[in-house]
């Protein structure tokens, strides 16, 4: 074989090991994909994203745990992908540090993820009625409680407590980090200013100006208490010791709280505000623990 052509084979060979590399890469990788869900409750589609994990594609028999997550106020579906999670996640799986589960983010605009108080944005219903049904319908998972948890930051954090609280038949694990938990709002009557404020401050989500009333019904601290014990529902939850908003002392109070009703939790206050930088270092710890409870343990490194 003349020297020209053995060189010719040579670089055939190495176009194939590349090939192979990259397709052997590409199948290791987890992907996200963003579309959107019709819904007649709210009238709109609505956008959202979901990270697949690295074996979805090639393991077409294989059904997964889903855990849901809820975005802060002022951000969207791809708040994941924005902020650098998405490539936390993805390391996280390569280090094998977390098992394999869908992660679906829904874009919750500024609802808190509940029905608002006049009855025109039926969030709440929109994600259980319809973006539930929808997303594990179009996905291969797994069915039951066990294998569905929701997490969230700040507003998102406050809507996975109460979805989790509200719908214990539902989810089977819940986490947030820096929830919107406020203990101790004004007591009595809040003037138009104050109530103004507090209601700029949330989003609108309860009311313009702010109805208290609405505010007391659909706090985790009201569905811990007058609700039922959530049995079985794994909770974990963590808060800045210098949150912007103050939301590590109504932390502190849900601690309290839940320990006063004997109801098991893992809760922390770390040094931190109420930024990305915060998010980011503790996103893992709750990834960690929403992997155990949904029964996704990673494979030995």
């Amino acid at each position: 074989m003349s020297r020209p052509i053995r060189r010719i084979f040579v670089v055939l060979a190495l176009l194939r090991l590349v090939l192979l590399l990259t397709a052997v890469s590409a199948q290791a990788a987890g992907r996200a994909e963003c579309r959107s869900v019709p819904s007649k409750i709210l009238g709109h589609p609505v956008p959202y994203c979901v990270l697949l994990p690295p074996s979805y594609d090639a393991d077409q028999a294989r059904r997964y745990p889903v855990l849901y997550f809820l975005h802060g106020l002022g951000q969207n579906e791809q708040a994941l992908l924005d902020s650098g999670g998405w490539s936390l996640i993805q390391d996280m799986w390569d280090q094998k540090q977390i098992g394999e589960f869908l992660i679906v983010a829904p874009d919750g605009d500024r609802s808190f993820f509940i029905n608002s108080g006049d009855g025109r944005k039926r969030y709440e219903d929109f994600f259980i009625e319809e973006f539930l049904p929808f997303i594990e319908s179009h996905y291969r998972t797994r069915a039951g409680r066990r294998s569905r948890g929701v997490t969230g930051v700040s507003m998102g954090g406050y809507g996975a407590l109460h979805l989790a609280l509200r719908h214990g038949d539902l989810f089977g694990s819940v986490s947030a980090h820096s929830a919107a938990l406020i203990a101790n709002l004004p007591q009595g009557n809040v003037d138009s200013s104050g109530a103004v404020a507090i209601s700029r401050a949330l989003g609108g989500a309860f009311g313009s100006p702010f109805d208290r009333a609405f505010w007391d019904r659909n706090s985790p601290f009201t569905l811990v208490r007058n609700g039922p014990s959530p049995a079985g529902l794994q909770i974990y939850f963590d808060c800045g010791t210098e949150d912007d908003y103050g939301f590590n002392r109504g932390a502190q109070a849900f601690h309290d709280l839940l320990l006063s009703r004997h109801i098991p939790h893992e809760f922390h206050l770390y040094p931190g505000g109420h930024d990305l930088s915060y998010f980011a270092e503790h996103l893992p710890a709750s990834l960690e623990f929403q992997s155990k409870a949904l029964g996704a343990a990673p494979p030995a490194k």
